[in-house]
């Protein structure tokens, strides 16, 4: 598949890149995209929630009423599950939510990604991304003359460059990531991918 180049302005340059057709052409896998972000989203759970049961609650531990002749049930404990204030019955407990996923599953599933975006035409390939200093309005021009203004997007950078991601971080549906980290969650979570050509480079080694 081949793309046109364009510049920050939002122009042709006369470039043209040749996508992979072994990472942006292939028969998307719905499942490996599914446990994919199934596992993102599992990692990014604290896991820290937590009830008291009846063993941790604070109450007195006497008797409430005789065992019998009340004409109503048995209770020993102000701290028992049915009365207000009392233990939780199998309540959550801290735990870690993540879970393994084989290597090969992950590239599949950015791959298949990426041939999701590749065949919705949802790719622009820009030649670089330069701001000089950490500047909102910077980076919305560049949406502007991408045309992706108020779509969610992605762009994904060769390395990590702090003027972008601090332009870039207090606008809504609007993130930056570097390609060797890029994930699947990120991918399908974007409307429009803005890739450099040095990015798609390192893709390129990282799945090709």
């Amino acid at each position: 598949m081949e793309l046109k180049v364009l510049n920050q302005e939002g122009k042709e340059t006369g470039k043209n890149v040749n996508l992979n057709d072994s990472i942006y052409g292939i028969e998307p896998n719905d499942h490996a995209i599914y446990l994919d972000v199934k596992q993102y989203l599992a990692n990014q759970r604290q896991g820290t929630h937590k009830s008291k049961q009846r063993n941790e609650v604070s109450g007195s531990t006497r008797k409430l009423k005789k065992q019998k002749g009340t004409g109503g049930a048995r209770c020993g404990s102000i701290k028992a599950p049915v009365f207000v204030g009392g233990g939780r019955v199998f309540g959550p407990e801290p735990r870690d939510y993540s879970f393994k996923l084989n290597k090969k599953v992950k590239q599949l599933a950015r791959k298949s990604a990426l041939s999701y975006k590749a065949k919705a035409n949802e790719i622009i390939v820009v030649d670089n991304v330069a701001i000089n200093e950490p500047k909102t309005k910077a980076y919305v021009a560049l949406l502007d003359n991408l045309k992706i203004n108020g779509k969610k997007s992605l762009l994904v950078l060769s390395d990590s460059n702090k003027n972008i991601y601090l332009s870039a971080r207090n606008l809504e549906g609007v993130e930056v990531t570097t390609a060797d980290l890029l994930n699947t969650y990120q991918i399908m979570n974007a409307t429009s991918l803005v890739f450099t050509e040095a990015s798609l480079e390192i893709i390129d080694n990282l799945l090709g």
